[in-house]
């Protein structure tokens, strides 16, 4: 007997049970029309993560990786609170098993958009609340729109069960990540005073210190004690970097030197690439990796894909952005080496200056606020067009518009024939910028491609 032989018999013989229990049991059977979560669009989600881009650009505090960790939370809490109608895919439950998520009467009817839109809500005002209160009428007003629009097509019992479920998963999942010490409202405190940074290492080499011009205090120094997802302890730890020296010989001065080169050279196409995938700044744009989401947002609606592929792509997504960012955050601080602008204007050029720049205070050359290797933009990038290029195809051409329209810096938007080639860009942007060496760049990007591998791996299909 051959494969499809087997597949019918065994398909005859679930009809025939369930025939057999209906005929049997009448009085207590239910039948029910529920619509499968693959029958819908993905406007819900998107719409959501249109809003979290906004609020990810005003909220102190969830710059990364923070932002990162909370995606990953918001991907499975939405995923999972429409895991029992998706016919493709498993719930990851037994992955996480301290989760304790609720299980849904499959005997009654349930409108997954109302369980997801419910989760969204609920979830998003337990992962920000201290943001304003435009930004909270906002989340309301999100939630309401879609209840609304449910509510002229869908029973209000059944809306209610759906709706309550989807908060359930929200507040399952939410408690969870209040287990994980490290992470759980660090954003509160990002800059912890009990952090001192080292200034030479065990050879005399010299490590990062708080950087020109502002010598803002390490953020987020404990974030390699945050849980992961699906990375190891040992996935978690860059490889070594190029060890420091001052010798011209040196591979660690012809590094500094290209990155030297590069910024004065101030080469149009290079600077827009810069310029276009910054994303460093507080108020001016979201951060590095909501710029994952808001690409993946560009092609779930060009692609036009389905519900439930759209919830394990934004699960995916935020689960290897978070793993991503704390293997990258936990290696920077292992390692702490010096930023390219200290390097150079100590050892090679005094007064040299990085290419990024602050538009609204106009405060110039500026670094970010941690250790250099490896690049958390780079492994960022890495990680989110892995999942982008698994879910769409790599092959897939877009063009990036995420900073469309802004004037204070070059915004003109970018064309890529894969979404991989977007992903290798962003990463070594941070070249002409200044603020990373190549190995930087090298080891983020193996980081994010590991993480991705690893999210994937998870059982997600059946």
């Amino acid at each position: 007997m051959n494969f499809t032989s087997i597949r019918k018999s065994s398909l005859l013989l679930v009809v025939l049970a369930s025939f057999w229990v209906v005929s049997c049991n009448e009085e207590t059977s239910v039948t029910t029309d529920t619509q499968q979560v693959e029958t819908y669009d993905a406007s819900l989600p998107l719409k959501w993560y249109e809003l979290f881009l906004y609020i990810d650009r005003y909220s102190p505090g969830y710059r990364p990786p923070a932002a990162a960790r909370l995606l990953a939370y918001t991907g499975l809490a939405a995923y999972e609170s429409a895991a029992p109608g998706m016919s493709n895919y498993n719930s990851l439950r037994y992955e996480f098993p301290d989760i304790n998520l609720p299980v849904a009467d499959l005997s009654q009817d349930y409108h997954w958009p109302s369980s997801i839109n419910a989760c969204y809500a609920a979830i998003f005002n337990k992962f920000y609340p201290h943001i304003n209160e435009s930004d909270k009428a906002r989340i309301t007003a999100l939630e309401n729109h879609f209840i609304n629009e449910y509510a002229a097509e869908i029973p209000a019992e059944v809306v209610a069960r759906s709706r309550a479920f989807g908060v359930a998963v929200a507040e399952a999942v939410f408690e969870y990540s209040a287990t994980d010490a490290a992470g759980h409202e660090a954003y509160l405190n990002p800059r912890p005073a009990s952090y001192v940074p080292p200034a030479t290492g065990p050879n005399g080499e010299k490590l990062w210190q708080p950087t020109f011009p502002d010598y803002t205090p390490a953020l987020f120094p404990y974030w390699g004690q945050v849980r992961p997802f699906a990375m190891s302890s040992t996935d978690l730890v860059a490889r070594p970097p190029i060890p420091y020296s001052e010798d011209p010989g040196s591979l660690f001065y012809q590094q500094a030197n290209e990155v030297r080169t590069i910024v004065d050279l101030n080469n149009f196409t290079t600077q827009w690439v810069a310029e276009f995938w910054s994303d460093d700044i507080f108020q001016l744009t979201f951060e590095p990796a909501a710029r994952q989401i808001a690409i993946a947002n560009i092609l779930v609606e060009q692609e036009d894909i389905r519900l439930d592929v759209a919830l394990e792509l934004y699960a995916k997504m935020g689960m290897a952005l978070c793993d991503a960012g704390i293997a990258v955050w936990n290696s920077k601080y292992l390692y702490n080496v010096i930023r390219p602008i200290e390097y150079v204007r100590n050892v090679m050029e005094p007064g040299w200056n990085t290419a990024l720049n602050n538009p609204l205070n106009n405060v110039k050359s500026l670094t970010p606020e941690f250790p250099a290797y490896p690049s958390g933009h780079s492994c960022f990038g890495g990680s989110g067009s892995s999942v982008m290029a698994e879910i769409f195809g790599n092959n897939t051409t877009y063009t990036d518009v995420c900073h469309f329209g802004r004037a204070e810096f070059n915004s003109t938007p970018r064309t890529y024939q894969t979404i991989m080639e977007a992903g290798v860009e962003n990463a070594y942007s941070r070249l002409p910028l200044g603020v990373h060496f190549r190995m930087d760049c090298d080891e983020g990007l193996r980081l994010g491609y590991l993480a991705a591998a690893r999210v994937s791996a998870l059982p997600w299909h059946k």
